[in-house]
Order: structure tokens, then C-alpha cells, then sequence
């Protein structure tokens, strides 16, 4: 059994892409596919030999363009990165202590952030570690990060005791600076019982993976994390985003 299984979010059909015939994170960036420049971060960092890759729709054009060295999980409906998540278990519970998830359409993660959140997680041996980013403010090529939720602190301790989505936030919390950029570690053993705890009672209607979040903190868990810089939280989902990644990039 490993320390670290990294799971890459990729499910995505992207339709905000404005390509129906590729998948989200086969859009090519900077020369590369969307994906394929996370995996080389995860290669570099010597984290995981292994990565596995869920997949959703035209998932064997992601399959044919990536090859046979990943382990593929199907995630036949997209149901939230809780949902993507879950449909994990059976194929990776026994194969690691801990599992990092990663996203497919953030390609500017860099080979030291995710040693850091995984040397990060084994040190503190919490059941729970997610990077976070601070912006001043959300003008300029920082517009994008109004969209993410908001991490939310104890006033007194400064403790993470939550992820408020922003479809799900109100005025006050919408001018928190703190963001998620959704990258987590979990100890395994405490992640596979608790997704299955999730419910889609929210905006949205999805399994929100944030939610895990909320659980630790209500059972008294204490949540590490790791600051990273603003660049390398940016994800791309709409062509819009893309081009300014390109322009700034």
C-alpha cells in the first residue's frame, strides 16, 4: 500500500469551451493539453508513479490521448466533485493511506506546491489538508477567483472551519479574500465513510467534495493547509479563461 494515491478530476465535458468534440482537459494550452501539463507537475514531484484519472464523457479520446500508464476510473454521470470522487473507492480503498485529488483543467500547479501539500499532510497527520490562496482583490486576471468558494476561519483560533460555495454564500461571506482552489490530501480511511455522508442539498444540486470540509470541523478534526501563490489556483472553463491564461501566461 502507498502513501499517496493522486487522483486528477477530469470528467468535465467543457461545453463552456465551446469545442463538443473534445473533452475539457484535452484543450490545448501553451502547446499541451489542459491535462497533460498537471501531469507533468505530478511527474516531476515524484509523489505518485501512479495517478488515476476519472473520466466522464468521451472519456476514450482522454483515454487514446493520454495512454496506458494511468489507472481510469468512469464517472458515468457528472453528479459534483464529491460524486467523482466516491466512484473512486472501489478501485483505489486498499491501494493507498492517503488520497490527494487534484483538478485536470488547473494546469499551472506547479511540481513543489504538490510536494508540499503531500509532505505537508504526512507531517501533520491531520485527516485533512487543502491548499488555499489569498488575493487583495478579485479585479484584473484575479476577476475569475469571485467564483470560488471562500474559506472560511475561527475569528479567534484562525482555524479553516469551512468552504462556503459561492452560489451558497451571502454578501458578507462573498467578501472573504481567501479562496479554494480544490486541492486536497484526505487520510483514506476517514474519506471513504465520509462521502458517503454528502448530500446535493445546495444550489447546485451536486456532491460538493468542500463538504468534507464542514464534516472535520463539526467532528473536532484539525484541518491543515498550504498557502500558494494565486497563479497556480487558476482553472479554465470557458474560452474567455482560457485566452486570458494564454495572455498572462
Amino acid at each position: 500500500m502507498k502513501e499517496i494515491q493522486i487522483v486528477i478530476l477530469a470528467g468535465g465535458l467543457g461545453k463552456r469551451m465551446g469545442r463538443q468534440d473534445l473533452p475539457k482537459v484535452l484543450t490545448p494550452f501553451k502547446g499541451q493539453p489542459l491535462i497533460q501539463h498537471l501531469l507533468s507537475a505530478i511527474k516531476e514531484s515524484g509523489v505518485d508513479p501512479q495517478v488515476a484519472i476519472v473520466v466522464g464523457q468521451m472519456s476514450e479520446k482522454v483515454k487514446a490521448a493520454l495512454g496506458s500508464e494511468y489507472i481510469y476510473i468512469l464517472q458515468p454521470e457528472q453528479l459534483g466533485t464529491g460524486h467523482a470522487v466516491a466512484v473512486t473507492k472501489t478501485a483505489l480503498r486498499r491501494k493507498a493511506k492517503n488520497i490527494m485529488v487534484l483538478n485536470g483543467d488547473h494546469p499551472l500547479v506547479s511540481a513543489a506546491t504538490i510536494k508540499k501539500i503531500a509532505q505537508t499532510h504526512l507531517a501533520e497527520n491531520k485527516v485533512l489538508t487543502m491548499a488555499t490562496t489569498r488575493v487583495d482583490d478579485f479585479s484584473d486576471w484575479r476577476q475569475d477567483f469571485y467564483s470560488f468558494g471562500r474559506i472560511v476561519r475561527d475569528p479567534e483560533t484562525n482555524k479553516i472551519i469551512g468552504i462556503v460555495e459561492k452560489k451558497d454564500a451571502t454578501p458578507e461571506i462573498l467578501q472573504l479574500r481567501e479562496v479554494n482552489p480544490a486541492y486536497f490530501c484526505f487520510q483514506a480511511d476517514w474519506l471513504w465513510p465520509h462521502l458517503a455522508k454528502l448530500k446535493n442539498d445546495n444550489a447546485q444540486s451536486e456532491y460538493y467534495l468542500t463538504d468534507l470540509v464542514d464534516f472535520a470541523f463539526k467532528e473536532n478534526q484539525e484541518i491543515a493547509s498550504v498557502a500558494i501563490a494565486a497563479k497556480e489556483a487558476l482553472g479554465i472553463n470557458t474560452a474567455e479563461e482560457l485566452k486570458l491564461l494564454e495572455k498572462l501566461f
